[in-house]
């Protein structure tokens, strides 16, 4: 895959995880979140700068709706793929 493949916007679809300098801002080093990955079913714009991702987890107690600028891209440069 190439860099510009790697380095695209999030869309619906796409296979995401908290990124991990949200991770370390909240302090959250273990449990579901690090390890956690999801699929985007929706993106809802919420503002001139904010764009939520519904994301289906797949696990119980992360929260269905995410603002984009916390998460990654599995397959992107920024998760390490």
């Amino acid at each position: 895959m190439s860099w510009t493949d790697r380095a695209q916007p999030i869309k619906v679809g796409d296979t995401v995880a908290y990124s991990r300098q949200f991770l370390q801002s909240i302090a959250c080093y273990t449990g579901d979140m690090p390890q956690a990955k999801g699929t985007i079913t929706a993106l809802i714009p919420v503002g001139k700068d904010v764009t939520l991702a519904e994301i289906n987890w797949g696990l119980p107690d992360l929260p269905a709706r995410v603002n984009v600028k916390n998460l990654v891209l599995v397959k992107s440069i920024a998760y390490g793929a």
